[in-house]
C-alpha cells in the first residue's frame, strides 16, 4: 500500500506535517478486556422503563419541544389493545398536550392504525383498539394510515413500512401542502340502513364507487337482535356495500374486518382501504361495564 494510502491519525490539528500523523499501518497490539461475568453487576436504574409513565416523553420528546416543526406521526397502539376504551380519551390527550406545549397551534398530526395480527386469545379487543384510533379523528388536524392490508397476522411488526410511509405522505400532501389532486383516505363508514333481510353500508372517500380486491368482499358479518355475528355475504353497490345472511332473517347490525389478523378487501378507487369498523353501539370487550 503506497505511503498515500495509508490510515494515518493526527492528534494535532494545525500542523500538515507528516510528524503530526500517526500512520495506522502495520502490526496492532492489541489487550483482552475483562469478560463480562468478571464484572459487578450494574445498579438498577429505576423508572426508566419505556413503560413507565413519562419515560418516553421525559426523554425523546421534552428534549426537542422548543424547536419548530411542521407536524407530526405516530406509529403505535397495540401495547394498549386491551385497554381501547381508555385509548378514546387516552391518544387525543396526548396529541392536545403535545400541541399545548409546542404552542404552534393544532399543527398536523398523523397516524397508524394498527395492523392486522394473530393476538392470542383476542375477542375483539384489538378491533375496539382500531375503534378508538378511528374515534381520534375528530381531533382537528388529525389523519390516519389504515394498514389492514399490508400487515402480517404472525409478525406484529410487518416489514412493508415502505408503504406506511407512502400513506402517511398522502395525508401531508393533501392536508398540509394543499394538493387537491392526492387521495389520502380509504373509504369511511358513514351510516348504515335496514332494507328488509339485508342491511347497505354508505360511506364517504370513495370517489367514482368502491372497489374490492378479490373475487369477493371478505371480513363482513352480521347480527340480529341477539347480537350474535355471523358471516355474512357482502356485495358492491355503487358507493355502498349491501350485507346479508341466510342465518339472519332481521339483521339489525354489521361489522367489518373485526377480528384481529382480519386482512379485508375493501379498497377506494385510489387502492386504500377502508377501516374496520361496526353499526352498533353495544359495549365492547374493554368498556368499563365489561371490565
Amino acid at each position: 500500500v503506497g505511503k498515500a494510502e495509508q490510515l494515518k491519525l493526527r492528534p494535532r490539528p494545525g500542523n500538515d506535517g507528516d510528524a503530526a500523523f500517526i500512520l495506522l499501518a502495520g502490526r496492532w497490539k492489541y489487550k483482552a478486556g475483562a469478560a463480562m461475568s468478571a464484572l459487578p453487576r450494574p445498579p438498577a436504574a429505576p423508572g426508566t422503563n419505556p413503560n413507565v409513565p413519562t419515560v418516553l416523553y421525559n426523554g425523546m420528546i421534552a428534549p426537542i419541544v422548543p424547536y419548530g416543526i411542521r407536524g407530526a406521526i405516530w406509529y403505535q397502539g397495540e401495547s394498549n389493545r386491551e385497554r381501547a376504551y381508555q385509548y378514546r380519551t387516552l391518544f387525543p390527550a396526548m396529541i392536545g398536550d403535545w400541541r399545548k406545549h409546542w404552542a404552534q397551534g393544532d399543527f398536523p398530526f398523523y397516524f397508524v392504525q394498527i395492523a392486522p395480527f394473530g393476538y392470542g386469545g383476542d375477542r375483539g379487543e384489538a378491533a375496539e383498539l382500531r375503534e378508538a384510533q378511528v374515534m381520534a379523528l375528530r381531533t382537528p388536524n388529525t389523519g390516519m394510515a389504515v394498514t389492514m392490508d399490508i400487515g402480517n397476522p404472525r409478525d406484529i411488526h410487518p416489514t412493508n413500512k415502505q408503504e406506511v410511509g407512502r400513506r402517511l405522505s398522502l395525508w401531508a400532501l393533501a392536508r398540509t401542502y394543499g394538493r387537491s389532486d392526492v387521495a389520502c383516505s380509504g373509504p369511511v363508514y358513514r351510516s348504515m340502513k335496514a332494507e328488509g333481510k339485508s342491511i347497505r353500508l354508505s360511506f364517504s372517500d370513495a370517489p367514482g364507487g368502491l372497489v374490492c380486491a378479490g373475487p369477493e368482499l371478505t371480513c363482513f358479518t352480521i347480527a340480529g337482535s341477539d347480537r350474535k355475528f355471523v358471516q355474512a355475504k357482502a356485495v358492491i353497490d355503487g358507493d355502498t356495500v349491501v350485507v346479508a345472511s341466510d342465518a339472519v332473517p332481521e339483521p339489525v347490525a354489521a361489522r367489518f374486518a373485526w377480528g384481529a389478523a382480519d386482512e379485508p378487501n375493501l379498497r377506494n378507487m385510489a387502492g386504500l382501504p377502508a377501516s374496520s369498523f361496526r353499526t352498533d353501539d353495544w359495549p365492547g370487550l374493554t368498556h368499563p361495564a365489561n371490565r
